[in-house]
């Protein structure tokens, strides 16, 4: 089976290579930056502006390379791939959840950003919390991290 995907825009943000970039869009270290809709998809933002959320589905374009089992930034047991958000994975597809800010035209202008520029955007869905939020969700492995605080991924920007 061959899937092919092609992008419908692509994100504009202040960060050029991995290491500048917070590693969760929870990250304290507020940056903002834009997605530049290709013109055949504008019609598809009508009534977007409504939500203060979007799901931001696009390709890690420089990413290299699969590695099944990881060690995270927030432990040192390695783990599947499958139960991290690291980018070493069989398909090269990032997801973050950002703040809409506005759009204009065919701009969507976002904060909590966790992606390098010029990253190809394959697709934008709301966020809903009647269905993105499930009842009594569970961390796994996450939840014997010793300082959560860690999680929103600044303490090596400081």
């Amino acid at each position: 089976m061959n899937i092919v995907y092609h992008p419908i825009g692509r994100l504009v943000t202040p960060f050029e290579r991995p290491e500048e970039m917070p590693i969760q869009p929870c990250s304290t270290i507020v940056k903002q930056g834009y997605a530049v809709i290709f013109d055949d998809f504008v019609n598809g933002l009508k009534d977007l502006a409504m939500f203060s959320h979007v799901v931001l589905i696009y390709h890690l374009h420089k990413q290299s390379g699969v590695s099944l089992l990881v060690k995270p930034f927030l432990d040192v047991e390695e783990h599947g791939v499958f139960a991290t958000r690291a980018p070493a994975r069989p398909n090269p597809i990032g997801m973050s959840v950002v703040r809409l800010l506005k759009i204009e035209g065919n701009i969507l202008f976002f904060e909590n950003l966790d992606m390098l520029n010029d990253t190809p955007l394959l697709d934008i869905k709301p966020y809903v919390p009647e269905f993105d939020r499930p009842d009594n969700p569970t961390s796994g492995w996450l939840s014997n991290v010793e300082n959560p605080s860690a999680m929103r991924s600044d303490e090596r920007f400081v």
